[in-house]
């Protein structure tokens, strides 16, 4: 149902069980999949995909211009997956041309309110950013991450699979993937345990991991020896092979 108050751009494409609230503005190249609900006074700027079953929430803003000086007016772009929620007041913007033109948003996150996500990040699947969480320009985040509430990260940064940020970090480096992280600056404080026992990781499979936490970061060996002992470890190894991955392309360094 579309509230006769909402105001909708011609050029808007809305599939049919679709909801939108009273006084919320869909502008054109915005495309709106079935099962989406978008309470009131939202405004949703295209283009901008958004795909099934999504929550958006009173207050929010997403698909506006980047907040980047280089922009200057070039079609770019916004997508957004399937079943995720974006709460009140949250912003998202669409990307740039010195990146790939593109803000992409998986599948099954949430958003909590005031969060941020600015022009090119790439947001993978189950992923929570807590309230008043804030990511720079062409911030990557891997699936089933959590950045607690006020954390913030700085642009080109990249937080791996399953890490978990505390209340208020400033992470200005890499996380790799499992590793949790505190502070200002943020350094690393062990592995998400608790968080990869309740999606199904083995006890053998964790303590794989801390084992190649502890070559990252407690052996007091050179980053780069002990990424090449992580690589080494990581042959026939699902978990260990993600860290290594990230660990290869990493430009900023990681925390540590």
């Amino acid at each position: 149902m579309i509230d006769p108050r909402a105001v909708i751009d011609p050029a808007a494409e809305i599939d049919e069980g679709v909801s939108i609230g009273p006084f919320t503005i869909v502008g054109a190249g915005v495309r709106i999949a079935k099962g989406t609900t978008v309470g009131p006074h939202a405004v949703i700027r295209g283009p901008c995909s958004i795909g099934r079953d999504n929550r958006i929430f009173q207050f929010a803003s997403v698909g506006e211009d980047p907040q980047d000086k280089k922009y200057a007016g070039e079609q770019t772009y916004l997508e957004i997956g399937d079943r995720n929620t974006i709460r009140e007041f949250t912003t998202v913007h669409r990307g740039t041309v010195q990146d790939q033109s593109c803000t992409c948003i998986g599948n099954d996150n949430l958003l909590m309110a005031y969060t941020h996500v600015a022009h090119d990040c790439r947001i993978g699947n189950q992923v929570i950013l807590a309230n008043a969480a804030s990511l720079g320009g062409h911030v990557h985040i891997g699936d089933w991450a959590i950045l607690g509430g006020f954390s913030i990260v700085h642009q080109f940064c990249r937080i791996g699979q399953h890490c978990f940020t505390a209340m208020g970090s400033v992470i200005s480096k890499d996380i790799p993937p499992y590793v949790m992280a505190a502070g200002h600056p943020a350094r690393p404080h062990g592995i998400n345990s608790e968080g990869l026992h309740r999606r199904g990781f083995t006890t053998e499979q964790i303590a794989t991991i801390k084992r190649a936490y502890k070559t990252l970061y407690t052996s007091e060996l050179p980053l780069a020896t002990a990424r090449e002992q992580i690589a080494a470890s990581a042959v026939g190894s699902e978990e260990l092979r993600v860290m290594a991955e990230f660990l290869a392309v990493s430009e900023r360094s990681i925390v540590r």
